[in-house]
């Protein structure tokens, strides 16, 4: 049985949350929502809607923000994560963990961008990858 079910978004680091949105919005045409401080994250969003899913912009917002660093690396961004949604989170974790993953943090879910509980997934679990999973 499949754990996880449909990619809610691709998340991409940029130093400039402004420029990125007006490029999603001028050049390609898409619908881009308003930027939304997450300071429990330490990141600044601003969401692309496309037809099956979207494209989640992040600039760093604070001292602490855990985006800071990838900036350093990738001085004009990049892509951060995925993000797939789970039917039960906590099961997810569960049996990831079972299962020799690692989730980041405390191991308990935040809450996200979109309101619902979240957990991060260690990249070298995943191909290079850094994974969120969301509560569907």
């Amino acid at each position: 049985m499949p754990m996880i079910g449909r990619l809610n978004h691709v998340a991409i680091a940029v130093p400039d949350i402004a420029a990125a949105a007006k490029v999603y919005e001028e050049t390609l045409g898409a619908k881009v929502s308003e930027q939304v401080p997450q300071p429990d994250h330490g990141v600044t969003t601003v969401f692309v809607e496309l037809p099956n899913t979207k494209i989640e912009l992040l600039e760093p917002l604070g001292e602490d923000s855990p985006i800071a660093a990838f900036l350093e690396r990738n001085k004009t961004g990049g892509m951060h994560h995925v993000c797939y949604e789970v039917e039960d989170i906590i099961a997810a974790r569960d049996h990831l963990v079972a299962n020799g993953g690692r989730v980041l943090g405390s191991g308990e879910p935040k809450i996200g961008a979109h309101g619902k509980p979240v957990l991060f997934l260690h990249p070298k679990d995943f191909c290079g990858t850094l994974v969120e999973l969301e509560q569907a």
